[in-house]
Parts: C-alpha cells; structure tokens; sequence
C-alpha cells in the first residue's frame, strides 16, 4: 500500500512540474546562454539563464559578449548574437489543435530563427519586425540583422 501511495505522488508530482515548465503566459524558455544576456520583464532586469521562461513580451538583450538560444512552445528556434535586442511581442500556441500566432520584435543585432509548427501550419500566423519592415515567414530557416537598431 506504502509502495502504491508513494506510486501515486510521484506521478502526481512529475506532471506537475512537466506541465508548469511552460506554465501562465509562457511563450517558451532559454536553452543555452552565452556571456551576457538579460530578461526584461515588467520593468525589470533579471539575468537570463538555461531554464528560465520567457513570456510574452518579454525582452531578453545579449551584451557585447552575449548571446542566447530560446526554444518557444511550437518548436521554434531563435538564437540572438551580441549585442541584440528582441522582443516576444505575441505568443499564443495550442498543442492539441497546432494553431497559433506569433509576432517577434528584433530592435537591434541579429536573430538566426527556425521556424516551428505555427509556421509550418500557418506561415500567415508568423510575422517579425524590424525598426522598417515587417517580415512574413515563407521558409524554415532564416537571419535577420539589424544594424544601428534602437533600445526602444
């Protein structure tokens, strides 16, 4: 009886932490860092780090010597290189269905993305910007460097 109560709880506890890892407004996580990289969130800077979460607009910026991989709840990859600044301005994706949307901010470096189920199913649903333009996601992988962006 001991053995199945002890069964039941780690279960128990094993989907608790499995589902909060993208938990509240989630968007995705940071998988690897480099040097210096930040969050911003809500008006203020914590220090990005493998595990932690990013949600909706959230700011995550690398210093001169920086640099960070997030991996977002559909699959997508966004690696920023130093001196970068990007901005998860929407974030919305539903495992069960695959629908989605999202939109990112680059304000200044450079963004290597590849692109997950969202895209995949509904390329229309993906957009980034930049200070002047606004790109549409028709392949899988690809760069986006913005030179003299701003910290806006």
């Amino acid at each position: 009886m001991i053995k199945t109560h002890w069964a039941a709880v780690c279960a128990l506890l094993l989907s608790f932490f499995c589902s909060s890892a993208y938990a509240g407004d989630s968007a995705g996580m940071i998988k690897v860092t480099k040097g210096q990289v930040s969050i911003e969130r809500n008006g203020k800077k914590m220090p990005a780090e493998v595990g932690s979460p990013i949600e909706v607009a959230d700011r995550v910026r690398t210093g001169a010597d920086g640099s960070v991989g997030v991996t977002l709840r559909d699959n997508t990859l966004l690696s920023a290189g130093p001196n970068s600044l990007i901005v998860i301005e929407k974030f919305a994706f539903d495992n069960t269905t695959q629908d989605g949307n999202m939109s990112i901010r680059i304000r200044k470096g450079t963004l290597s993305v590849a692109s997950g189920k969202i895209a995949k199913r509904t390329p229309e649903s993906v957009d980034f910007h930049t200070p002047t333009s606004v790109l549409g996601v028709r392949g899988t992988e690809f760069v986006i460097e913005v030179a003299g962006g701003n910290d806006e």
